[in-house]
């Protein structure tokens, strides 16, 4: 880092710094605020699962994959029939709000995550 200059304004002491130095202190403690979520057990996604997010025409499914869960699995575990949810994951139906929470909640991810604009 280099050398940083102060002055005074009304005053009230500052320091100047070049921004191209600010934004890298910026960076810096963003990124440790995010290691230390992740230091704290929240998780990660690989980019892989992250591209695959933008491409996919079923996020559930996706979702679903990942957590290497079986339709009649998701479907159990989120207490609807697993027709219902082979047709949400088809686009054929949209789900219910509640039906959407419940499978959220089963692939352990907000329910943001699986709705898309």
């Amino acid at each position: 880092m280099g050398a940083f200059n102060r002055t005074v304004i009304d005053g009230k002491p500052f320091v100047l710094v070049p921004e191209e130095e600010f934004e890298d202190m910026m960076d810096i403690i963003a990124a440790k605020e995010i290691m230390a979520r992740v230091a704290a057990g929240e998780e990660t996604w690989p980019a892989e699962l992250v591209y695959e997010l933008f491409e996919t025409d079923s996020r559930i499914r996706t979702f679903r994959a990942y957590r290497k869960m079986t339709v009649s699995q998701l479907a159990e575990a989120a207490g609807i029939s697993q027709p219902y949810l082979s047709e949400i994951e088809a686009g054929k139906k949209n789900g219910s709000v509640d039906v959407l929470k419940r499978i959220a909640a089963v692939l352990k991810v907000d329910l943001d995550d699986l709705v898309v604009d």
